[in-house]
């Protein structure tokens, strides 16, 4: 097991639910997301999910759009977050899933990304424009190295779609709670909780709900009936505006936010 599958089934022997964070890398610095992750983990993150900045991230709305912008023109690139992922290793043991889109792995070359990331000390790659019919080739590096792929469910997936997704998952799979963009969300339709019970139905891989949960509220809804949440935009959103003031402000604003979230899983569970 790596640390991915490591942390899934402790936090079940504790009957615990999953806290990840989604992290722009590069935003507003490459030294910046060096310390923010340790910190997010001490504040009670049981996965990070560094986000590796790109020029056209499809499935991220204008807060990780824009992350992503400022973290390009701040000078990240691949190998800078892949050398970045190896530094925060040295700083912590939480389970990094690495999120790229299909063109940089593509450029970068599968097998050469997904041993590189390996020895950077990643655990698992979440690619989200990749479809599962296109991703055997990589999902058997993935195989090799030891590293999770996570598959996606959507509210509109069907049956059958459920069952390919987790047939194929390693790691986790990541429920989209809404048909659109990431981004925060006033309410969580009710779709997605009918999408949990119905991927909770065909697998024991742990599920995790993302896409618009940005408050402790709906952090504990879902909770009930999901493995973990994910957490991405109100997060890039609290350091976008902290880091205004200082790198330091960015870190504890982002440390007091981590730490309402697990009161909330913890609370729930």
């Amino acid at each position: 097991m790596n640390r991915i599958d490591k942390a899934f089934a402790r936090l079940k022997e504790q009957g615990r639910k999953g806290l990840i964070l989604y992290t722009c890398a590069g935003d507003p610095s490459l030294g910046f997301t060096e310390e923010l992750v340790p910190a997010l983990a001490a504040a009670g993150a049981d996965i990070v999910e560094l986000g590796l900045p790109f020029s056209d991230p499809l499935a991220d709305g204008p807060v990780i759009q824009a992350a992503s912008q400022r973290a390009l023109s701040a000078g990240a690139s691949t190998k800078g977050v892949l050398a970045l992922a190896r530094r925060i290793r040295q700083k912590t043991d939480v389970p990094l899933a690495l999120m790229t889109y299909y063109n940089p792995v593509l450029r970068y070359g599968e097998a050469d990304f997904v041993r590189d990331a390996h020895a950077a000390g990643c655990d698992g790659l979440i690619v989200p424009d990749l479809p599962l019919e296109e991703s055997d080739a990589l999902r058997a590096e993935c195989s090799s190295r030891g590293l999770g792929f996570i598959t996606f469910v959507a509210p509109t997936s069907t049956p059958e779609r459920i069952r390919r997704a987790a047939a194929c998952a390693t790691g986790f799979i990541y429920g989209v709670t809404v048909t659109g963009v990431t981004g925060m969300r006033e309410a969580l339709p009710e779709e997605a909780l009918h999408m949990a019970a119905a991927v909770k139905a065909v697998t024991t891989t742990p599920l995790a709900l993302g896409f618009g949960i940005s408050t402790p509220g709906q952090a504990g809804t879902v909770a009930a009936v999901a493995d973990g949440i994910i957490v991405g935009s109100a997060l890039v959103d609290l350091v976008a505006r902290e880091s205004q003031a200082s790198a330091a402000a960015a870190v504890q604003a982002a440390g007091q936010f981590v730490r309402s979230l697990r009161q909330a899983l913890d609370s729930a569970k």
